[in-house]
């Protein structure tokens, strides 16, 4: 926009690392979560339960507690050749701190910026930090050291330019932003509210024999008469312990076809240039906010694809990652093929996939029991298969998808908005912060930096 506008370092408008005065008499040690750099993910995905917890000297931790609009940053990541650099940025809202209880400290990895709100606005100094994360010019700021990626904050504050036009710029540059940034957090939001409902469900029919339990005290179910119905008002015994008269223990085998995959030689660029069919890895469920797949980072081609054995897996199938890690879950809302780091789970006639999806999540434990290696953890086809599982009758895996569905398919529609608007803020982002896209102030209040 011209030399009217200036560029400023980093260190320009960071007040002094964050820290702030210790406090003057030590006392008791203070519970605290530490926010690391591997917690930055989960977190914008609204899954803060993986946010350690731990007790430090409360004159040390009160001189390293958050605050909203504090901004931290990744100084210490993967590997080189890790597709992800270091030097990932979180924003610290009011929710977040809420949400995770108030004291939250970052740990050694994470770097805290406090920003000077004299200078620049903490939102919009967090989005500069954002498009020079997603543009790749962190990588300009790693070194490696051991085999691990390390960020170089004193480096990168005193060399990294950012835009810093006046204030109502900023204001309005973060207020669009974070108007994209509200909508799909606020589609997250209702998708775990919808998925909470649906895995409910599934306890309470599946696990706790609810329904089931109800009737054979004489109590009301609390179901409609056309579900009530399709429930015994009895238990029997069986190698699964007590589960509803006749209904059948199996196993997981019996109810789905299991099925894994491959990874086509990289090498051999017939297999992937060009590629139209979506190939799944682990990495593509890490990032998901609902258990939805709806597209994949490669692309593989007819001649790579009939390397894999499982070949173009059908819309609807269960995704299991069976290795580092085992457990990330999601239903493909397109055709995949998928390489060997997971398991596929195929409905058999008459069983519902969200069934599946649900029976997954809850089988967790035992099916990392059931887990192997030495280099990693892995579940292999054959150790999955035999899991104990049970078997209800028809009319209810049919109630039970007909219960289920409408959410699900909400879900499905939340995960293509939020992609969609995603695309979008990824688009803009470059734009508005070097100042080559004018926004206007009138619309845009104050209230981003909560």
């Amino acid at each position: 926009m011209g030399s009217e506008v200036p560029f400023r370092s980093i260190i320009d408008f960071a007040i002094g690392g964050g820290w702030g005065a210790e406090s003057p008499t030590p006392t008791q040690n203070l519970r605290v979560r530490v926010i690391r750099g591997t917690d930055f993910e989960p977190i914008a995905r609204g899954r803060y339960t993986a946010v350690p917890t731990r007790y430090e000297n409360e004159r040390t931790a009160q001189r390293r507690l958050l605050r909203a609009g504090d901004i931290l940053l990744e100084i210490s990541g993967g590997s080189r050749a890790s597709e992800q650099p270091t030097g990932r940025s979180l924003f610290v809202t009011s929710a977040l701190l809420e949400a995770l209880g108030g004291s939250v400290i970052p740990a050694s990895f994470c770097r805290l910026i406090r920003v000077d709100k004299s200078v620049a606005r903490p939102r919009y100094a967090y989005y500069a930090l954002q498009e020079m994360y997603r543009s790749g010019r962190a990588r300009l700021y790693e070194q490696q050291s051991t085999g691990i990626s390390n960020f170089q904050f004193a480096y990168f504050a005193d060399e990294e330019q950012v835009w810093v036009p006046n204030d109502g710029t900023q204001r309005a540059i973060a207020g669009v932003l974070g108007a994209f940034d509200e909508k799909i957090e606020l589609s997250r939001k209702m998708s775990q509210t919808l998925e909470a409902m649906a895995r409910a469900l599934f306890q309470s029919w599946f696990v706790d024999f609810d329904p089931v339990r109800a009737k054979a005290e004489g109590r009301d179910p609390g179901l409609p008469p056309r579900l009530a119905d399709l429930f015994p008002d009895s238990f029997q015994d069986s190698k699964l312990g007590r589960i509803p008269f006749g209904w059948g223990p199996g196993e997981i085998g019996d109810l789905a076809v299991v099925a894994g995959g491959s990874t086509p030689s990289t090498k051999e660029p017939s297999y992937w240039e060009g590629g139209r069919h979506c190939w799944a890895t682990p990495k593509d469920l890490a990032p998901l906010k609902s258990p939805i797949l709806i597209n994949t980072e490669r692309r593989i081609t007819d001649e790579g694809l009939a390397k894999i054995s499982s070949g173009l897996l059908p819309r609807g199938t269960v995704l299991l990652s069976s290795r580092a890690p085992i457990g990330y879950l999601a239903v493909t809302e397109i055709p995949a093929a998928i390489n060997q780091g997971f398991i596929a789970i195929q409905p058999k006639k008459g069983v519902s996939n969200l069934f599946l999806l649900f029976w997954a999540e809850s089988a967790r434990d035992a099916i990392l029991s059931r887990a192997n290696g030495s280099t990693f953890l892995e579940i292999s086809k054959s150790n999955f298969r035999p899991i104990s599982a049970i078997s209800p009758p028809a009319p209810v895996m049919r109630a039970f998808d007909a219960s289920l569905r409408p959410l699900y398919e909400k879900m499905v529609m939340n995960e293509r908005e939020s992609r969609t608007l995603t695309g979008i803020r990824d688009e803009l982002l470059p734009r508005l912060i070097s100042g080559e896209l004018r926004v206007q102030l009138d619309r845009w209040s104050s209230e981003e930096e909560h």
